[in-house]
């Protein structure tokens, strides 16, 4: 082990491919409430974001919980059959925790969601620390959530990476000192690399998060 201790993972779009859910329970959403699809690259925009402050700019007219009520009921009865994990990311988590990094999630999903996710696939007992949107903290890209988590693992911002898919994440890890590694397989890698916060390292394949870390 290097000078790295811990990785923070985000959820969806990082190490959980939950693109098509996301965008189903957005669809269902505005057709719902408008009776017609809503616009893709307007709600491809809007990921990463919270919930709460997506249906507040896309619903200005609507009640933003009646929103959230709606988007979630319907991405519950799907959940579990649509999503998955990206290639080589369970056995990079295995692989961390055998190495003796401390690993945590740190996701603008609500808690429960990302406990059953990684319960799904055999790997919620990799991680030390699971911190959701509903845990009271500020959403990223504020340093708060990934500062937090850190204090809980016992580990300073410079000794861990955060790797995520949206500039909410890199946000996140920049804005606390944390390293910052965007995701290659991200669908906004490259208005990711060219937002006002740069990523520090581009990864294209889950493996090569060890050679960052053991550099």
């Amino acid at each position: 082990m290097g000078k790295y201790k811990a990785v923070l993972f985000d959820f969806d779009g990082t190490l959980m491919n939950t693109n098509n859910l996301i965008m189903g329970s957005w669809q269902h959403l505005f057709k719902t409430l408008t009776g017609h699809e809503g616009d893709r690259e307007k709600i491809l925009k809007s990921f990463g974001e919270t919930l709460a402050y997506s249906m507040t700019h896309m619903f200005p007219n609507e009640d933003p919980q009646k929103c959230i009520d709606i988007y979630r009921q319907w991405q519950k009865t799907r959940y579990a059959e649509e999503i998955e994990v990206f290639p080589g990311m369970a056995e990079l988590v295995a692989e961390l925790d055998k190495r003796g990094y401390k690993l945590a999630m740190v996701s603008s999903r609500t808690h429960g969601s990302m406990k059953d996710g990684l319960s799904q696939f055999g790997l919620l007992d990799h991680f030390d620390a699971v911190l959701g949107c509903d845990d009271g903290l500020e959403a990223k890209p504020s340093p708060q959530p990934a500062l937090f988590t850190l204090e809980q693992l016992g580990v300073s911002p410079a000794e861990a990476v955060f790797i995520g898919d949206t500039k909410f994440d890199i946000g996140c890890a920049k804005n606390a000192g944390v390293t910052s590694v965007l995701v290659g397989w991200s669908q906004f890698c490259e208005s990711c690399a060219e937002s006002e916060f740069p990523p520090d390292y581009i990864i294209e394949k889950a493996e090569d998060l060890l050679d960052i870390l053991e550099d």
